[in-house]
């Protein structure tokens, strides 16, 4: 790789990151009062599978150790937004669905969200939002089969 090519790599990640730091302080500063960005994206990811997971499967989903997958959704299973019930195949699982409250606190989350995420998008532009996602996703993917 030339030394221009490694400039660019770094350059494209160090604004992956700004980006990152910038969204996650946004989102989180709209969230409604005691959920976190952690809570969200489980809550989210299991309103959009439809099914139940392990907390294995979720610590994996999220690259997360188990240990924190756990802390995470004790969190939320005390909150009420999710419920955790032994693996009747496997006693030594869990699985973890999202409850009815746990639904309507992830779908006022997303209220609050909508709004400055849209404007954000607004403010770059849609088509530049709509051609930079397909590169993106592709880094995303290529990422996820580094480890």
């Amino acid at each position: 790789m030339s030394d221009q090519s490694q400039n660019l790599a770094v350059t494209l990640f160090s604004e992956i990151l700004v980006v990152d730091q910038l969204a996650r302080s946004l989102v989180a500063s709209v969230l409604p009062k005691g959920m976190e960005l952690s809570h969200f994206s489980v809550l989210n990811h299991l309103a959009h599978s439809g099914s139940e997971k392990s907390p294995a499967q979720l610590a994996q989903t999220f690259h997360l150790t188990r240990g924190a997958m756990t802390n995470t959704l004790s969190k939320l299973e005390w909150a009420g937004w999710v419920h955790v019930r032994p693996d009747w195949d496997d006693a030594r699982r869990k699985m973890v669905s999202i409850s009815p409250a746990g639904q309507k606190a992830r779908d006022a989350a997303v209220i609050s969200i909508a709004p400055v995420i849209a404007d954000v998008v607004d403010a770059v532009g849609e088509d530049k939002v709509r051609a930079v996602l397909p590169v993106l996703r592709e880094m995303r993917l290529k990422l996820s089969k580094v480890e």
